[in-house]
């Protein structure tokens, strides 16, 4: 089942990109030949109109065929150029490889929003641990409480009061709790602590010494908190991709932490298990990671292309085949060694540890 489940991810999230470059290149005027759901031979298709609409065999991708795509593939007649991908101005080609990330980062946009919407799981203020010999514990906080408010404010989120004690710069704070029916307040000064993120960055944060009892409740927000919550999330996941991506080049996040289609497989029928919601959000996160990587400025991919046509829009000409050539067989290498390390990292995880 989890192979079942990681294809229809992946499947729904290549149609939403490819979907991008077919709609701008259809918008522009640029005749379309195929639209492929996976790579290699076909299984099913059909044509309609000028594009042949296909199912192909290996689900790890997708691609939009358009007329005059690849520079001197095939000799074109006037009324071809007209119809011509090569032959449109570099902004409508820029717009046209945009178009599928930005429709990847889209999706996920509208999902995230869509889910606050719904309803997500949120952590309630019930402390389950209380560290020996930290503010908390030295106040009177125990397991079991129920933490009402901070500094008069009331919290129902254990996210909510982690940013105010975050927030607060070690500063005293008083803490509120419900317990046995009764409400206690504590006044307490937070400690520093100082640990690794998940970007592989030393952080130091104010804490109190508690943990969460790890119960939940599902928070539904009305279309204007999720409108905003949606937008804060999607930043908050491209931003952290974007930087995870920084990290691993710097190699502040180890190269092992890469995953291939195995973990994604496996990832998937965990998501999926775990409920719908879950999957949803499985699903934005992978589409924005597959809006980010396909920006970056590695031949092969879409933000190689825009690179090029970045170029020739200052230049005034096109960069010569030549280059992209070489550009190309380089993105090629590159993009092969990471599919490579990535099969590894997936076995290897597989494998049982000493």
């Amino acid at each position: 089942m989890s192979i079942l489940f990681a294809i229809i991810a992946l499947g729904a999230l290549i149609f939403v990109h490819e979907f991008g470059h077919f709609l701008f290149a259809k918008a522009f005027g640029v005749g379309v030949e195929k639209f492929s759901l996976g790579f290699g031979p076909k299984v099913i298709g059909k044509k309609i109109g000028e594009t042949e609409y296909l199912l192909s065999a290996l689900p790890l991708g997708g691609y939009v065929k358009m007329v005059g795509e690849v520079d001197g593939e095939t000799e074109l007649t006037e009324e071809e150029k007209k119809v011509s991908f090569s032959h449109k101005p570099p902004l409508q080609r820029i717009g046209i490889v945009v178009a599928g990330p930005l429709f990847n980062l889209l999706s996920a946009y509208v999902i995230f929003i869509i889910l606050f919407m719904v309803g997500v799981p949120s952590v309630t203020t019930k402390v389950g641990e209380v560290v020996p010999n930290k503010p908390a514990a030295r106040a009177g906080i125990v397991a079991g409480d129920l933490i009402a408010s901070v500094n008069g404010k009331a919290v129902g989120r254990w996210e909510d009061f982690a940013k105010i004690i975050a927030q607060g710069k070690a500063a005293p704070v008083q803490v509120t709790v419900n317990r046995a029916g009764k409400a206690l307040t504590f006044t307490m000064t937070p400690e520093p602590r100082t640990a690794k993120n998940l970007l592989g960055d030393t952080v130091t944060t104010p804490v109190i010494g508690v943990v969460a009892a790890g119960d939940t409740f599902i928070d539904r927000f009305p279309p204007g908190e999720a409108f905003v919550r949606g937008s804060a999330q999607c930043w908050n996941v491209i931003k952290v991709t974007y930087l995870s991506l920084v990290r691993l080049v710097q190699r502040a996040l180890p190269l092992d932490s890469i995953g291939g289609p195995i973990m994604i497989v496996k990832m998937a029928g965990q998501q999926a298990q775990a409920g719908g919601v879950s999957f949803l959000a499985f699903v934005a996160l992978l589409s924005v990671n597959l809006g980010v990587l396909n920006l970056l400025p590695v031949p092969i991919l879409d933000g190689g292309h825009l690179v090029f046509f970045l170029i020739e829009l200052v230049i005034g000409r096109p960069v010569s085949k030549r280059s992209r050539e070489i550009a190309q067989q380089i993105g090629m290498m590159v993009l092969i060694s990471l599919m490579m390390l990535a099969f590894y990292n997936d076995i290897m995880r597989m494998l049982p540890k000493n």
